[in-house]
């Protein structure tokens, strides 16, 4: 993992999550705040091949990583200053990272589904 590969700041949601539909403003307004990081909203429902074997029971679900590392994944209150909080310990290098089983891979999958504008 190397200080200069982009964050990755994903939110994993559902379109019919009323508290997703919510945050999805408060979660846009970041991008601005942190133009070298990646955003991405993925509708789970829409696109279940992102997550391999890991079920989101929870919304909203984040996934922040640098690279392939993820560095943090888990359901937070739809809070633009937890997210904030979040993200900016991130570019940090302040995250120690998660090592949960499933992890891997989902941040380039997720990178793929941008690059098809998710």
């Amino acid at each position: 993992m190397s200080a200069s590969e982009p964050l990755l700041i994903a939110c994993l949601c559902a379109a019919w999550c009323g508290t997703c539909r919510e945050y999805e403003p408060l979660f846009d307004s970041l991008r601005v705040e942190h133009p070298d990081a990646q955003f991405a909203w993925v509708d789970i429902e829409d696109n279940d091949e992102v997550l391999g074997p890991i079920d989101v029971e929870n919304f909203p679900t984040l996934l922040i990583a640098r690279g392939d590392t993820p560095l943090f994944f888990g359901t937070v209150l739809p809070h633009v200053q937890t997210l904030a909080r979040l993200v900016q310990s991130a570019a940090e290098g302040n995250l120690p990272g998660v090592r949960e089983m499933g992890l891997e891979g989902m941040p380039a999958r997720i990178r793929a589904l941008r690059s098809h504008d998710v």
